[in-house]
């Protein structure tokens, strides 16, 4: 079996910094070795508090969704404007362009805007998708029907390992529904947190009517629960992990500083961890903002803060990264951290050659 199927990960992913200036159209261009246009976009400004940005090509430019509240989809063309061969523009809007403020953007490829379309038939939904399946991630659109057993399909050809999935439209209790992580990388089992929050991991039972969230190799089947089916719009970003460019699992913490190691298969250059049995923020560490080890610049998906430094440590290897944190965020001990990764290069490439730690 080949090492990896994919010997450039920047031709999928890939983390662009930038700082504001305020003006209507700022492009951004990746540096990554092969160009990249996105499909996903995700931007946070990372000197003062403010909402994270999540914009795709499916909705459109000027659609977007934060990951930090329950709020719906809203439009402003001074975000993000426009998604360019190598990168994307950005206008004058504070949350990802204000002068004298310094911004990160992650960016993951599909399929370039062009979405293969479904109708409502039987028990699946109306919508579309854009499926990668070299970098198997894909866009899905739909819109539910608060039915038990409807499905859409996701284009991928394999089973997902999880799904981010936010209802676009509806104002739900409190002014907007959650942002729904389900997945199976813990037990087998399909569970789920919420990235808009600090809660611990929930079951979805088998047979469940309502909180149901099922994958296999064609379709994701939902219950009834409203943040994921109800009437109106969704987007799901859903991923099945490739060897040596991605990686989404499980590791159990020990409370120490000399924390465990987690083998991904590739160099990381993005992680994402949330402890999965405890009430605690999200992290995101990437190989853009904190270029050597110790790493301790993070962000927090469920929160507006500005970067943290300091507070949360870890170590990006060639061949996976290791826990120097003690906290519970990271490494709470005997607790279920669930993470996703994706690579900046594989740790043999498919032509046999290592790569080299930091």
């Amino acid at each position: 079996m080949a090492y990896t199927t994919i010997d450039d990960p920047s031709a999928y992913f890939q983390t662009a910094l930038w700082s504001g200036d305020g003006s209507t159209n700022n492009a951004i261009t990746n540096d990554g070795n092969s160009n990249l246009q996105p499909d996903f976009v995700w931007i946070k400004k990372r000197t003062n508090a403010d909402d994270h940005i999540l914009a795709n090509t499916s909705s459109g430019a000027t659609k977007y969704l934060i990951s930090n509240t329950t709020g719906t989809e809203q439009t402003y063309s001074g975000n993000v404007k426009s998604f360019d061969s190598n990168g994307f523009t950005v206008g004058d809007g504070n949350q990802i362009n204000q002068g004298s403020n310094t911004f990160v953007g992650w960016q993951w490829k599909a399929n370039g805007g062009n979405r293969t379309t479904f109708s409502a038939s039987g028990n699946q939904l109306a919508g579309g998708y854009q499926a990668n399946t070299t970098a198997g991630f894909s866009i899905v659109d739909y819109t539910g029907n608060a039915t038990n057993g409807a499905t859409f399909p996701h284009g991928l050809g394999a089973t997902p390992t999880i799904a981010i999935i936010k209802d676009r439209t509806n104002a739900g209790d409190g002014g907007g529904t959650n942002w729904i992580v389900a997945y199976t990388i813990v037990d087998g089992s399909t569970d789920r947190v919420y990235l808009n929050g600090t809660n611990a991991h929930y079951d979805l039972p088998d047979g469940s009517t309502e909180f149901r969230a099922d994958f296999d190799s064609n379709n994701v089947t939902l219950g009834t629960w409203n943040n994921i089916n109800a009437s109106g719009t969704h987007i799901a970003y859903v991923f099945t992990p490739i060897q040596g460019y991605s990686k989404f699992g499980r590791y159990t913490g020990n409370n120490n500083a000399d924390g465990p190691f987690v083998y991904t298969g590739f160099k990381p250059a993005w992680v994402m961890i949330k402890n999965a049995d405890a009430s605690e923020i999200w992290r995101i560490f990437d190989d853009k903002r904190d270029t050597y080890n110790v790493m301790e610049k993070g962000l927090y998906p469920n929160l507006n803060n500005a970067e943290g430094s300091g507070t949360a440590r870890l170590d990006f290897l060639s061949n996976g990264f290791k826990l120097r944190d003690s906290g519970n965020a990271l490494n709470d001990g005997g607790a279920n951290l669930i993470y996703m990764a994706f690579a900046e290069s594989p740790f043999v490439s498919s032509k046999g050659v290592p790569t080299t730690a930091r």
